[in-house]
């Protein structure tokens, strides 16, 4: 005895009744290709920390506009960070990434960590960052562990000792980096190379 069949759902144009799910295209949700920043066309990564929203009550209601964080690295020992602001988040991202490609700083990297101890301050941020043993990984809050991400750093311990602030931390973090040495850079200071 054979079973009746039940005829099928009609093929939707396109081939969108494949049955698997999938859509033609691969765009995923109708988008095209995702555009290529400024930042990873020169090779750098680009990570966003924090973005604020702020309002100002006008005669109309309130107007809205944005500030944005944003870290870019080498992953080779070169970091920066920049705060963008705008009307429009997407332009805030961008002024961000802008100002921290210009004020990128340069540090040593030894073994995947930085080379001794350190302590960078800003404002009422602190932070202390000390070597660590391969296997270790990064050891790090948000803010610190986007610019050591950033930086290229595998192993790596940390601790904030001062303000939460996103801003604050990130900056301190870069101080605390700016400030490293390299075995070689002070023995040339000591007139011994």
């Amino acid at each position: 005895m054979t079973q009746p069949t039940t005829p099928s759902a009609p093929q939707a144009p396109g081939g969108y009744g494949r049955g698997d799910g999938r859509r033609p295209g691969g765009g995923g949700r109708g988008r095209g290709p995702r555009k290529q920043t400024e930042s990873e066309a020169l090779g750098l990564t680009e990570t966003v920390v924090s973005i604020n929203r702020v309002s100002k009550t006008v005669k109309g209601g309130k107007r809205f506009s944005f500030g944005a964080l944003v870290v870019v690295g080498d992953k080779k020992g070169s970091v920066g960070s920049g705060l963008g602001k705008s009307k429009d988040i997407q332009f805030a991202i961008q002024k961000g990434a802008a100002a921290a490609r210009r004020s990128m700083i340069k540090f040593p990297i030894v073994n995947d960590t930085i080379p001794h101890e350190t302590i960078g301050t800003y404002g009422a941020g602190e932070v202390w960052m000390k070597p660590a043993a391969p296997g270790t990984g990064v050891i790090a809050g948000s803010g610190i562990r986007a610019v050591l991400e950033a930086a290229g750093i595998k192993n790596i311990l940390t601790k904030s000792l001062g303000s939460n602030n996103h801003f604050s931390m990130v900056y301190a973090a870069l101080v605390a980096l700016e400030s490293l040495r390299s075995k070689d850079a002070i023995m040339k200071l000591r007139g011994k190379a």
